[in-house]
């Protein structure tokens, strides 16, 4: 008779292959990669590298399109699907996702933490904070097995909607930009300490690129003043991503980085927000083929972790609204 540790074993072992597997397949194929960025859009970046990859595993083990996850929720029923007045259906199988697990560390444990490089985080009190020590695999649940109260997935969409109108603001611009996050991303652009400004075609620095991103002294992003309102808010997003994904911090330029691995970095981050925003984007040019990475697994894994990073903290920057049930996991876990 086979232990249940044994099939817990069993399981992270076919977790481990496939994780391989769609890494190689991403590193040799460019179209892979744009199927495995349409699928992070759908998810809205809310999820890791190894949950993102995990979560596509096991729905195209069941032959099914996952749409959005919470766990069953707890007792009390504030949180996961109890908390939407939702029941898991009895029989249905768990997905399995890497979640975090916390604790507060004693000081020979942060020493140690410390002298391997790895960050301690202490409260203002200098005393050691809760923090992440390793991750377990957890259950959660795709909304198509429940039932119970109506349920609407809360997209990025929805929930700029809901702020903007709040604060009394027109919810869709007018043309053809659709997200109305144009101001947004100006202010995030100078949060990053960059000014910001559209310019003509052939202006200094800009040249005959759509937006250029210049450090050192000058600390500026530059957008053609030209193109499309959807163009401009995908080419300020494309430059937000140079400057997050940390690419002008040696070459002092975006230019200089918009090749190779850079520039699938950078225009992924900007095709993820804008697909999860109701920006219709254009597929990947030529430009975007991977060839940089020369089928190895370890620099894209390096590269969708970056993309998943940033992408995420962009959309969670233009809507600044907490996951009231604050249960889906979304740490980095598994298989780094």
């Amino acid at each position: 008779m086979v232990s249940r540790q044994q099939e817990r074993d069993a399981f992270l072992q076919r977790v481990k292959d496939d994780f391989d597997a769609r890494l190689a397949a991403l590193a040799s194929d460019p179209a892979r990669w744009v199927e495995f960025i349409e699928q992070v859009a759908v998810f809205g970046a809310r999820y890791s590298l190894s949950n993102q990859l995990l979560l596509m595993m096991q729905a195209e083990q069941r032959g099914m399109e996952p749409r959005y996850f919470l766990s069953y929720g707890n007792k009390a029923g504030t949180s996961g699907w109890l908390s939407h007045g939702r029941k898991v259906r009895q029989g249905e199988k768990a997905f399995k996702v890497w979640a975090p697990v916390k604790r507060r560390p004693t000081e020979e444990q942060a020493r140690d933490w410390e002298s391997q490089g790895n960050s301690v985080r202490r409260d203002p009190s200098g005393r050691l904070a809760r923090q992440v020590v390793s991750f377990r695999l957890a259950a959660t649940f795709d909304v198509s097995q429940t039932d119970g109260e109506p349920f609407e997935i809360p997209t990025i969409q929805q929930r700029r909607r809901m702020r903007t109108s709040a604060a009394g603001m027109p919810e869709l611009l007018a043309g053809d930009d659709v997200t109305g996050a144009f101001d947004d991303l100006v202010s995030l652009i100078k949060a990053e300490g960059y000014g910001f400004d559209l310019a003509p075609p052939g202006s200094r620095y800009l040249g005959v690129a759509n937006g250029i991103t210049v450090a050192g002294d000058l600390m500026l992003v530059r957008v053609r003043d030209d193109v499309s309102p959807a163009q401009r808010v995908k080419t300020m997003l494309h430059e937000l991503a140079h400057i997050r994904c940390g690419h002008l911090d040696e070459t002092g330029t975006s230019m200089d980085a918009h090749r190779g691995r850079a520039e699938t970095e950078a225009e992924s981050v900007a095709h993820i927000v804008c697909a999860t925003l109701g920006l219709d984007t254009a597929a990947y040019s030529d430009a975007y083929v991977l060839g940089w990475a020369d089928s190895d697994m370890e620099l894209v894994q390096q590269c969708a972790a970056t993309v998943l990073r940033v992408a995420k903290s962009i959309l969670a920057d233009l809507t600044p609204i907490d996951d009231p049930n604050g249960d889906a996991p979304t740490e980095t876990g598994g298989f780094r």
